[in-house]
């Protein structure tokens, strides 16, 4: 048990101030990316101090890494589970339909969770990030069901190459992280008619425009 001074610290409340730390640094790295946060901000934004921020993470790139840790297991086990139903189809229109769905579906909905909108455009950035690959979060937590999803898409898919797989996996997470970054754009140009935060439209404008270019060569 952690002392604080000659007292012992409640493993529970330990626990409230790790996930109060990640949920202030969550919207701060959503906010300013990773270059743009210090131990420091993290601190001052959890109102704690910052050598509890180190105690509990070691440093700003602990922190980091445990708001993946606490996202990506129910995206990725949503995921598991979406394409765990397309295997089951035998229609390939159908099972394609599918896979796509369970690829969108958990990332799209973090736009109405709480604090799911700060964690998207996390995503977004580290996916895009030049630095990601030193980090190594992107190929340890999401590498595996990519390539889970690429194998699906090659059976659905039997005709293609293997370069039309990957771009067509590639197009379909470049759609998706541009929608999780969108900040009103979308709305702002269609006049409110297309709206991220609507999951159901979203993903259903997205089925057909995605069905519709990977189904055609």
């Amino acid at each position: 048990m952690q002392k604080r001074g000659n007292a012992e610290v409640p493993a529970t409340e330990r626990g409230n101030t790790r996930e109060r730390i990640v949920a202030a640094a969550e919207a701060l790295f959503a906010r300013l990316g990773f270059d743009g946060v210090s131990l420091r901000n993290i601190a001052q934004q959890s109102g704690v101090p910052v050598g509890l921020v180190s105690y509990h993470f070691g440093g700003k790139l602990g922190v980091y890494q445990a708001i993946f840790e606490a996202r990506v297991p129910a995206i990725v086990e949503q995921r598991k589970a979406g394409l765990a139903l397309a295997e089951m189809e035998e229609d390939p229109d159908r099972r394609l339909e599918l896979i796509l769905k369970a690829l969108l579906l958990p990332m799209l909905r973090l736009r109405t969770t709480e604090g799911g909108e700060h964690f998207g455009i996390i995503m977004a950035r580290e996916v895009n990030d030049p630095c990601s690959s030193e980090r190594g979060i992107i190929q340890q937590m999401f590498d595996p069901i990519a390539m889970a999803f690429i194998d699906q898409l090659r059976i659905t898919l039997p005709e293609r190459t293997e370069a039309e797989i990957h771009w067509a996996y590639q197009s379909v997470i470049g759609i998706m992280v541009y929608v999780m970054v969108d900040v009103g754009r979308i709305s702002r140009l269609s006049a409110g008619k297309a709206d991220p935060d609507d999951v159901d439209g979203t993903l259903r404008h997205l089925l057909s425009i995605l069905l519709d270019g990977l189904r055609r060569r």
